[in-house]
């Protein structure tokens, strides 16, 4: 089921099912983490959360730390290959980093029974302010969202 959230006057995508919620890391999420990043994961999760226990019955069994960590990691990740592939224009690279900005796209946050990689977010989970720090202020400024048609 499909769910925007307008968040600062920003439409952000999330996609739920059973024991899982899936974040879409685009142009209107980038641009809602412009300003006072921490707190806005904090009210992103917290949003996330509650809508899913009110879908649900029960509580998205993820951390907010750890849900906001994972986030921010495919931001990032997405944010950074999308810088290198503007800056190394060798095609077979280019295509490689493609392939995995795929994967940072769409970030799918899920319970430990149905995503085998939670122990890693939980554990990172912990760095969350060193995370939030080194995430670029202004996602946006350099467009690269509309420089590459994924």
């Amino acid at each position: 089921m499909e769910k925007q959230y307008n968040l600062f006057n920003h439409e952000i995508q999330v996609h739920f099912e059973p024991k899982l919620v899936r974040v879409f890391s685009d142009t209107e999420l980038w641009a809602f983490l412009k300003d006072d990043v921490a707190t806005r994961f904090e009210i992103l999760a917290k949003t996330i959360k509650d809508d899913y226990e009110n879908r649900y019955g029960e509580e998205l069994k993820i951390t907010n730390d750890s849900l906001i960590v994972e986030i921010l990691v495919h931001v990032y990740c997405d944010y950074i290959g999308l810088r290198f592939n503007r800056v190394v224009k060798i095609k077979f690279i280019q295509k490689l980093v493609v392939k995995l900005l795929e994967r940072a796209e769409i970030v799918d946050c899920g319970e430990r029974s149905v995503d085998g990689n939670r122990w890693f977010w939980d554990l990172l989970a912990r760095y969350k302010k060193a995370f939030i720090k080194i995430l670029p202020k202004n996602l946006n400024r350099r467009k690269l969202k509309s420089a590459v048609a994924c």
